[in-house]
C-alpha cells in the first residue's frame, strides 16, 4: 500500500513539474513574465501576411504592378534615438511606479505621455482633470493659436519616442517635409484617428507607403511630378477634433488633396438603441469562460483557448429603431436625426471641405473598414484581441448590428462626395475581412496597414491621371506665407504634484 501510494505521489508530483515546466517554456516562448502570478492583457496580434491572396481581387490600376507594392518606404531620417529618461519614464508608467500622479479610474497611459497637450483641454488646474491628473508629474503643453481646446493634443515635433513613433517639425508622422511648397509638387494629406496614425510602434504608416508608390509610379512613367503625402492623423480623434485639426494645422500647408479616413470612433449604436441593456460580456460555454479568467494567470491556458469556439457571444435582447422614414439604402442628409452621430459627422467633413476649398483644395472622403460582421468565426486563441474587442468593447451590440450601421454610415459617406462631386475612396468595398490582417477589431497589422493604403493607392492612381491630364495639377506654388504659430511656437513642458489629489 505504501509503495502504492508513493507511486501516486510520485506521479502526481512529476504532472506538476511537467505543467509547470511547460508553463515557464510557454511564457518563455511568448515572452511573457516567468513567474508573474497575473500575466499582462493580450495586446494586439501580429497576424500572419496573407495579402498574396487578397491582391487579385483588388481593382487595377495602370503601373500598379505587384513589384510595386513589394517595395517599402526608405527608412526615416528623422529617426533618432530616444533619451534613456524617457524610457525611464515610460517604464515608470507602465509598472505603475510613476510619481506625482493622482489615481483615476482610467489609468494614464505611457502612449500619452510624450505628447502635446492643448492648453486650453488642460485647464488652469491639472490636477482637476479627470484624466491628466494621473500623468506623472508632468506633461508638455502647447497654446492653440485660436484659443479654443480642440484638438485635444499634438504629438510633439521632431522627435521620437519610445514606442517608435518618428514625427516631423509639424509633429505628424512620417519623414521630414518642407513647409514651402515647391515647383511641380502634389501635396496629399491623410487625416483621421488612430486608423490613420496607425500603431505607433510599426515601421510605416499607410500615407507612408502611398507617398512611396507614388513617386515610384511617376518616375516610371516619367512624368515630371513628385508628390509629398503627409499624415495628420492622430488616435482618439473624432471628426470635431478632425476638423479642428485641418483649420488650425492642414489648411496652412495649402494641400491639393486632404483624404478623410475615419469611421470608427462615433460609431454609437445607442442613438438608435433607446434602452441599452447592461450585462456582464461572456463567452457562451462553462469551459470557455473558465478558460477566459484562467488565462489571465497561464500561458498554457491561453494556447489552449483555441479549443473554444470563436463565435459572437452571447448579447442581451434589445431593439434597435429606425428613424422613421428614414431610407436605410438611399438616406436623405438633410435630415437631423441621422444615426451614429451622422449629424455631426457631416457638419464636420462640410467645415474640413470649406477650409481646404479656402486654400485651393479638394476634400476626398473614405468608406470605413473594421472586422464587424455578422456570422464571423475567429479562433478564440489566435484571435483574442479581435474577439474581446468585438464582445467586450462594443458590447452589448450583435456583430449583425455593427456592421449594418458601418454600411449605413459609409452610404452616408459616398452621397455626401456624390452630392458635393467629391472623391470618394471606397475602401470598404475591396479591403478583405481577413482576421489575419487585423491587430484588434478596428486596426490592421503591418500587412493589413500595406494592403488597405495599397487599395487607397489603386483609386488614387485614376484621380491623379485625371488630374494630370486635365493640367489641374500640378498647381502653382502658392503664396504660403509665414509658418503658422502651432507649428513656429515649440510644446513647453509644465510640472505639478497631483498625489494627493481626488
Amino acid at each position: 500500500m505504501k509503495k502504492f501510494l508513493g507511486n501516486v505521489v510520485l506521479a502526481a508530483v512529476s504532472v506538476v513539474v511537467c505543467v509547470a515546466l511547460a508553463e515557464l517554456a510557454t511564457r518563455m516562448i511568448d515572452g511573457l513574465p516567468w513567474f508573474a502570478a497575473d500575466l499582462p492583457p493580450v495586446g494586439g496580434t501580429e497576424g500572419t501576411d496573407t495579402t498574396a491572396n487578397h491582391l487579385g481581387n483588388l481593382p487595377r490600376a495602370d503601373g500598379a504592378t505587384r513589384e510595386l507594392f513589394a517595395l517599402n518606404p526608405p527608412e526615416l531620417p528623422n529617426r533618432t534615438k530616444p533619451p534613456k529618461e524617457w524610457y525611464d519614464l515610460e517604464k515608470a508608467i507602465v509598472s505603475g511606479a510613476a510619481k506625482g500622479g493622482s489615481k483615476t479610474d482610467n489609468p494614464f497611459q505611457d502612449w500619452d505621455m510624450f505628447k502635446a497637450w492643448n492648453s486650453v483641454f488642460v485647464g488652469d488646474d491639472v490636477c482637476k482633470h479627470k484624466y491628466l491628473k494621473g500623468a506623472p508629474g508632468q506633461l508638455w503643453i502647447y497654446d492653440p493659436p485660436d484659443g479654443k481646446s480642440r484638438p485635444v493634443f499634438r504629438y510633439l515635433p521632431n522627435t521620437t519616442t519610445p514606442r517608435g513613433l518618428v514625427t516631423n517639425e509639424f509633429g505628424w508622422r512620417g519623414p521630414p517635409v518642407p513647409y514651402a511648397r515647391s515647383p511641380k509638387t502634389i501635396r496629399i494629406v491623410f487625416v483621421g484617428a488612430s486608423t490613420t496614425a496607425e500603431v505607433h510602434g510599426y515601421p510605416y504608416s499607410g500615407a507612408e507607403y502611398i507617398g512611396n508608390w507614388l513617386n515610384h509610379w511617376a518616375a516610371a512613367k516619367k512624368l515630371d511630378v513628385k508628390f509629398e503625402v503627409l499624415n495628420a492623423g492622430r488616435e482618439s480623434l473624432n471628426s470635431t477634433d478632425i476638423a479642428a485639426v485641418v483649420n488650425t494645422e492642414v489648411a496652412a500647408l495649402h494641400p491639393d488633396l486632404v483624404v478623410y479616413y475615419e469611421g470608427g470612433n462615433q460609431l454609437d449604436l445607442s442613438t438608435v438603441v433607446k434602452d441599452v441593456p447592461k450585462g456582464v460580456p461572456q463567452p457562451a460555454s462553462k469551459l470557455a469562460r473558465w478558460m477566459r479568467d484562467a488565462a489571465n494567470h497561464s500561458a498554457l491556458v491561453r494556447r489552449l483557448e483555441a479549443i473554444t469556439d470563436g463565435g459572437e457571444w452571447p448579447k442581451p435582447d434589445y431593439e434597435l429603431t429606425w428613424p422613421k422614414g428614414l431610407d436605410e439604402a438611399n438616406p436623405d442628409l438633410s435630415r437631423t436625426d441621422l444615426p451614429v452621430n451622422l449629424n455631426t459627422i457631416l457638419h464636420d467633413l462640410e467645415s474640413i471641405r470649406t477650409d481646404i476649398d479656402k486654400v485651393g483644395g479638394e476634400l476626398a472622403v473614405s468608406s470605413f473598414h473594421w472586422l464587424a460582421q455578422d456570422g464571423l468565426q475567429l479562433d478564440a486563441n489566435r484571435h483574442k484581441p479581435l474577439i474581446e474587442g468585438l464582445n467586450v468593447r462594443m458590447y452589448p451590440y450583435r456583430y449583425g448590428d455593427l456592421e449594418r450601421m458601418t454600411n449605413f454610415e459609409n452610404r452616408v459617406f459616398k452621397k455626401y462626395a456624390e452630392a458635393h462631386n467629391l472623391p470618394f475612396i471606397d475602401v470598404a468595398r475591396y479591403m478583405p475581412r481577413d482576421p489575419e490582417l487585423f491587430s484588434d477589431a478596428f486596426h490592421n497589422t503591418p500587412a493589413g496597414v500595406k494592403l488597405r493604403a495599397w487599395i487607397v493607392f489603386l483609386q488614387l492612381v485614376p484621380l491623379i491621371e485625371k488630374k494630370l491630364a486635365s493640367g489641374e495639377w500640378p498647381k502653382p506654388v502658392p503664396e504660403m506665407g509665414p509658418m503658422p504659430p502651432v507649428f513656429a511656437s515649440p510644446p513647453r513642458k509644465i510640472t505639478f504634484d497631483c498625489s494627493k489629489a481626488s
